[in-house]
């Protein structure tokens, strides 16, 4: 079937956004990040299945964050003339092939060479889809059609585990992955039929990491995420044994949805006004998340403030994504799918950070010590984003603020 080729942004789309299109965007990401998240889930089938232990099977989950941190800036920079349709199916493609591998495999060595390509393919799909959704769309909604092609990060992200779990509960997790392929086989349907297609970059308009890296606004961008993600995954990678003391072991997956509910708020409020208060938004948004870790700090053992606290943290970060991901697009200008894959690189490292961290600080003090951690690492973040007024996070023009 051959559809349209387009090479620029949809026309009339300063009146409406083309949602059909972005949405496939966002469901790109929504299948990455639950083709991540979703074994956590099912480490006791896989592992029975597999025949090897807990630690050995969350290494699938390890692998496939190294194959995402390890694939995002080589592939970004060496696909840079590709038309980014066919980068997109690419990516989508390796969901769709290895997402099958693992549903198949029995081969324990060959299952996890499946997940560390699937996380290649999320790595290549994290550098197309901000700079897709930006082209998608006018000039003056860029920032509104990235909050709708990243609307499937925090659903994923708080539902990827129970959805996990509760499949795993009703059919086999190799049936768990085939249903992920099938979702894959549907969405190149979806995007051959709604996504648009652009050329790749001319050869004199492509940069160099390096040059990418160096760009004023970049670096400031990335220290803000890292520290902003590493507070987040803090939290949210012991969720669990955090809430226990407040007598909220066994409701986790409510904790969880009010997480999800108040991100997908977020988002919309984050899409409504990120286009003219970029810079207020952030600090805001830091502001709100410490607001919830001193609350967590303070009163973190009794459920009436744990669930309004974790509510304001997802709503925080609900619209986060849409937040650091404009401001990095903004100032890469024509490096912005290499800035993306460096964003990729470096929300990995801070998704292993945050981890890392909680582990030692659960292990050393235990959960009570993990606010306080929390508020160090936004404070800093916020004292970046505060400091980042030129460049980075810079505050509106006037005129371009009444033009808005």
């Amino acid at each position: 079937m051959l559809l349209p080729q387009q090479t620029g942004p949809v026309e009339g789309s300063s009146e409406r956004l083309p949602v059909g299109g972005l949405l496939a965007l966002a469901t790109t990401g929504f299948i990455a990040i639950l083709t991540e998240t979703m074994p956590a889930g099912l480490l006791p089938q896989i592992g029975a299945g597999l025949h090897v232990s807990p630690a050995l099977t969350g290494q699938l989950v390890t692998l496939y964050a190294i194959g995402s941190l390890l694939a995002a800036i080589p592939l970004t920079a060496a696909m840079q003339g590709w038309r980014r349709r066919s980068r997109l199916l690419l990516a989508i493609g390796g969901f769709l092939l290895f997402n099958t591998v693992t549903a198949v495999s029995s081969s324990y060595p060959l299952t996890l060479g499946a997940r560390f390509l699937a996380g290649a393919a999320a790595g290549l799909a994290w550098g197309i889809i901000p700079g897709y959704a930006r082209l998608m769309v006018s000039e003056q909604q860029k920032g509104r059609g990235m909050a709708v092609a990243m609307v499937g990060t925090p659903l994923a992200l708080a539902l990827g585990v129970p959805a996990g779990s509760l499949l795993g509960s009703i059919v086999s997790w190799r049936t768990t992955f085939l249903i992920m392929s099938a979702l894959a086989l549907g969405l190149v349907v979806w995007v051959l039929w709604k996504v648009p297609d652009f050329a790749g970059q001319a050869e004199e308009k492509r940069l160099s990491v390096k040059q990418v890296f160096i760009t004023p606004g970049i670096r400031p961008v990335l220290a803000v995420i890292f520290f902003w993600m590493v507070a987040h995954n803090i939290l949210y990678t012991y969720v669990a044994p955090f809430v226990a003391p407040a007598g909220l072991g066994a409701h986790v997956d409510l904790v969880l949805l009010s997480f999800g509910i108040a991100a997908l708020f977020g988002i919309w409020a984050i899409g409504l006004l990120v286009d003219r208060w970029l810079r207020t938004l952030v600090l805001l948004s830091l502001g709100g998340f410490i607001l919830a870790s001193l609350a967590l700090g303070i009163g973190g053992t009794q459920p009436l403030v744990v669930y309004p606290a974790v509510a304001l943290w997802g709503f925080t970060f609900g619209g986060a994504a849409t937040l650091l991901q404009t401001a990095l697009a903004d100032a890469a200008r024509d490096g912005v799918d290499l800035a993306q894959a460096l964003n990729t690189t470096v929300w990995n490292l801070a998704i292993a950070g945050g981890g890392s961290a909680g582990g030692v600080l659960l292990g050393t003090w235990g959960v009570r010590s993990f606010p306080w951690a929390i508020l160090c690492f936004l404070l800093v973040a916020l004292a970046l984003a505060f400091k980042a007024k030129k460049h980075g996070f810079p505050a509106p023009h006037p005129a371009s603020r009444e033009a808005a």
